[in-house]
Formats: C-alpha cells, sequence, structure tokens
C-alpha cells in the first residue's frame, strides 16, 4: 500500500464544479482517497507529496474516436497494402508513447486492428500507452463507408482478405449478417462495435449525406452489443443516418456533420454522446494534397467543413453531450498522435465553448464516450488515479494543453508515468 499526494495546485476536477485554486490529491495505490482545498484535505504521514504549485491538476485526457494505423500519410489506398504490418505496429507503439506523453491517458480507438491486439500489451505494461478501449473491426453494408471502394471487394473483409489492412472491416447486409458481423466483432475482443451509419468524406463513392444500414440492422448489432453488456459508437454524418442510430440505440454518434434539430433532441432523449472530430478534416483541409489525400476527399472536406462546425455549435447550445475525438490516425506532419488537444482548441476557438466545457468534453463526457465513466473521467474520491499535472492554465489558454511540454505530470492508475517535477 502506497500514498501519494499532489498538494498546492489549481484543481479543476471535471465535474463543472467550481475550480479549488489551491487544493490538493491524495492517491492510495491507484485510487483517489481525496480532492479538497489544501486546508481541508487529511494527508497522512506516510505519504510522498509532490508541490505543484502554480500549476494546475486536473483529469487525464481521454481521445474517444481515434484509429491505432501506423500510418504516416494520407494515402489510404497503398500505405497500408504496400507497408509491412510489423512496422505499422512498431510505428504504432510511438505513437501510443506520443498521446501519453501530452496527457491523454485513454483512447477509444474506433477501428483498428493494431489497437485490438496492443490491448494486452498495454495491460500488462509491456508498452507505455494510454489505456486502449478498442472496436476493432468495423461494420460496414456493402458499398458502405467502411468498404474501401477502391479494392476490389474480396480484399475488403477482414474475414477473407489475404491483404490485412488496420482499418479492415467486416462487410454485412440484412439482419442475420449483421448479428453475426457483430458477433464476429466481440469474438475478436472488441469493447464496443463501430458501425457505418452513413457514408463519409474520406470513402470514394458514397457522400456523407447516404444512409447506410437500415434501421433494423442497426437495432440487431445494438441487441448483440447490449447481450455482451457492450455499446454502439457509429459513424454517422448524414440527417437521416443520426436519427435511425440514435432511436435504435446507438450510445455514440461520430462526426454528426448533418445533424438537425430532431436529432439534437434525440440525442439528448437516449442521453447519447456526440464525439464532432473537428481536427480531421481541420487538418485535412491544411495538409492533405501535401500528404496524399485523395482529391474526392479534399472536395468533400471543403464542401462540409462549415456546414460541420456550425451543427455542432447549434447542437452544443442546445445541450447535446459534446466529447472529444480526433479521428487521427497517425502521421509526420498531420494526423500526428500528440496534437489531439487541438480538438479543444477547435471546440472553444469554432464551436463558441468556454474552456471549462471544452475540458468537460475531454474527461468526463469522453469517459462516458468510451464506456468508463464511472472508473475515470473525473477527480472524485474512490475515481481511478488518472490525472495530469499541466504548466499553466488551460481556463486561461486552452492552447496550454498544445504543447507536450506543458504536461509535467501524468499519472495512470496511480503511477506516474511521466514526471518533470
Amino acid at each position: 500500500m502506497s500514498y501519494l499526494a499532489l498538494v498546492n495546485g489549481c484543481v479543476i476536477d471535471g465535474t463543472g464544479r467550481p475550480v479549488l485554486e489551491k487544493g490538493g490529491v491524495v492517491i492510495k495505490d491507484d485510487i483517489i482517497v481525496e480532492v479538497g482545498d489544501m486546508d481541508a484535505i487529511e494527508i497522512p504521514k506516510e505519504v510522498k507529496v509532490i508541490d505543484v504549485e502554480g500549476k494546475t491538476i486536473m483529469p487525464g485526457l481521454i481521445d474517444a474516436h481515434i484509429h491505432l494505423t501506423g500510418l504516416r500519410t494520407g494515402d489510404l489506398i497503398r500505405e497500408p497494402l504496400l507497408t509491412p504490418y510489423a512496422t505499422l505496429v512498431a510505428r504504432a507503439i510511438r505513437d501510443l508513447e506520443a498521446l501519453i506523453n501530452a496527457g491523454f491517458t485513454t483512447m477509444g480507438d474506433a477501428g483498428s486492428i493494431i489497437a485490438l491486439q496492443l490491448k494486452r500489451a498495454e495491460r500488462e505494461g509491456t508498452i507505455v500507452s494510454p489505456r486502449i478501449v478498442a472496436a476493432g473491426y468495423t461494420l460496414s453494408q456493402t458499398f458502405g463507408h467502411g468498404d474501401q471502394h477502391f479494392l476490389p471487394i474480396e480484399y475488403v473483409d477482414a474475414r477473407t482478405t489475404k491483404m490485412p489492412s488496420p482499418l479492415s472491416s467486416l462487410i454485412c447486409d440484412g439482419v442475420d449478417e449483421c448479428r453475426k458481423a457483430a458477433r464476429y466483432a466481440l469474438r475478436a475482443g472488441a469493447d464496443f462495435i463501430k458501425i457505418m451509419a452513413t457514408g463519409g468524406v474520406m470513402s470514394e463513392k458514397d457522400r456523407p449525406e447516404y444512409t447506410q444500414f437500415t434501421l433494423e440492422e442497426i437495432e440487431a448489432i445494438v441487441e448483440e452489443a447490449r447481450h455482451a453488456h457492450r455499446f454502439v459508437h457509429a459513424h454517422a454524418q448524414g440527417t437521416e443516418g443520426i436519427i435511425n442510430a440514435l432511436k435504435a440505440g446507438v450510445k455514440v454518434i461520430a462526426h454528426g456533420i448533418f445533424i438537425d434539430e430532431e436529432g439534437m433532441e434525440l440525442a439528448k432523449k437516449k442521453n447519447a454522446v456526440v464525439v464532432p472530430t473537428l481536427s480531421i478534416v481541420e487538418q485535412i483541409l491544411m495538409y492533405g494534397k501535401e500528404l496524399g489525400i485523395p482529391e474526392w476527399g479534399l472536395r468533400k472536406s471543403k464542401e462540409v467543413h462549415e456546414i460541420h462546425i456550425a451543427n455542432i455549435r447549434k447542437a452544443y447550445e442546445a445541450g447535446v453531450k459534446i466529447a472529444t475525438g480526433t479521428d487521427f490516425l497517425g502521421g509526420v506532419k498531420a494526423f500526428r498522435y500528440g496534437d489531439n488537444s487541438l480538438e479543444l482548441q477547435l471546440l472553444v476557438e469554432k464551436v463558441g465553448m468556454p474552456p471549462m466545457d471544452a475540458i468537460i468534453a475531454a474527461t468526463r463526457n469522453a469517459a462516458e464516450a468510451v464506456g468508463l465513466e464511472r472508473k475515470i473521467g473525473t477527480l472524485e474520491k474512490n475515481k481511478v488515479a488518472d490525472l495530469i499535472v499541466v504548466n499553466g492554465n488551460p481556463l486561461e489558454d486552452i492552447k496550454v494543453l498544445r504543447k507536450p511540454e506543458n504536461i509535467v505530470i501524468v499519472m495512470k492508475e496511480g503511477k506516474l508515468v511521466k514526471n518533470m517535477l
């Protein structure tokens, strides 16, 4: 049994409660046992004390929609096929190190077999990594967003291809096939099931507005997830697909580009979480052509960019629960792991969130989006000790979180992963 206390810091607990200007957090093994003002908390005699005066203590950040691929360009056609799989895995491990170094103690991988396979290595401490919550294989209809239209169909489905990609899907059509694909994803170890409920920007032959999967197909997948005490996370950009997903009981709506008032009201009624992933389109527009994003991806990104921001702003103002996710794949100049706090910055600058609400989106709400709200996401008694210490105050300038060197302490499950003090 060991104790550790962080003292004299500005405490943002992730709940939205008032900031503690001079507070502390006491940790016993991997659990938070006290959070409060310095004059109110009791620090055991045997405790190791770290004085963080002038700094901010807050929950570890969470990226609730990301893809661990090991890719280094925007060329989703050739690079996954031509790069040795072991090279992709080695790069992915470096990406995980960069992510936790930037203060992200948990990630929700919304489709990547590499994440699913590295989860065990993360759990046993073999690699330095955020906590991995992973979907593994995504579920897509034929001619769906997860059906890589530029490849022969026999190369696409993870169950048939001899050329596996980190982004491999399970192609399923009709209620019975969808039910079986959901079971296959669970058999592979999925923590949640990821489906493609609409077309998208980065799929060649469809559009974000296209509705994919029927209501009955989605309901079958949701039922299978529920039977296994899991949930469904949907790529959903078009209005009808968003509504279908919510009606069927999907918990997480990713992207939400064309969400309308009906979708917003349904999201609130169903207590769903919307993960806008503004960062990926922002960086596609800045660097996409240079990094090999296909012309059709660039064109569609430009078409939806302002609409996306406007609708997420409306959703936030309507009281929809928003969580952070970047949709980053890994890269050198863009989509890089470690740059993930860009999403908080965009929520403040583009959507109009106060910094406190952006932090809640990246902590409490994002914990809910990965199914761990009872365990992590806030600094409260009996929660797991996932936290960071920031050199600066993100309530005054959210951009301080953008620089990993400002994240001076990272603690995951009570263990100091990073300590620059």
